[in-house]
């Protein structure tokens, strides 16, 4: 595989390592921006792979239409990349929530697992 791309696939594990730590360390609000994180690099790394460019967006149901375009397999990701979204920002800044509930980042970090593995299968 192209060290670029191996580059971005360990980008997004450790993203998704650092959401499980955090959840279990409690730190709620940075476990599921770290969620989105993985999602998002896990799609530009298959973006790259197969294009060699990336959309430069956060919007995950953007890289999930783009991946889809390439591989049909990917709209069953269409769903988690609406609810993954919001979380680059949504709990980043003091606003009205805070921090998510354990049960939502439980959710998002599934979500992000299922789409860091199934890109991770498709690179091999």
């Amino acid at each position: 595989m192209n060290p670029s791309i191996e580059a971005w696939i360990k980008k997004a594990e450790n993203d998704l390592k650092a959401a499980e730590v955090l959840m279990e360390g409690d730190i709620l609000d940075a476990a599921i921006y770290h969620t989105q994180q993985c999602a998002e690099k896990s799609l530009k790394a298959f973006i790259i792979y197969k294009t060699k460019s990336f959309s430069k967006t956060h919007n995950l149901t953007k890289l999930v239409k783009i991946c889809n375009n390439i591989d049909k397999e990917f709209k069953q990701f269409k769903n988690q990349a609406e609810k993954l979204t919001p979380y680059a920002v949504e709990f980043r800044y003091p606003g009205d929530e805070l921090t998510p509930a354990k049960k939502e980042v439980e959710e998002a970090i599934k979500m992000a697992g299922k789409i860091f593995k199934f890109v991770r299968s498709k690179l091999k």
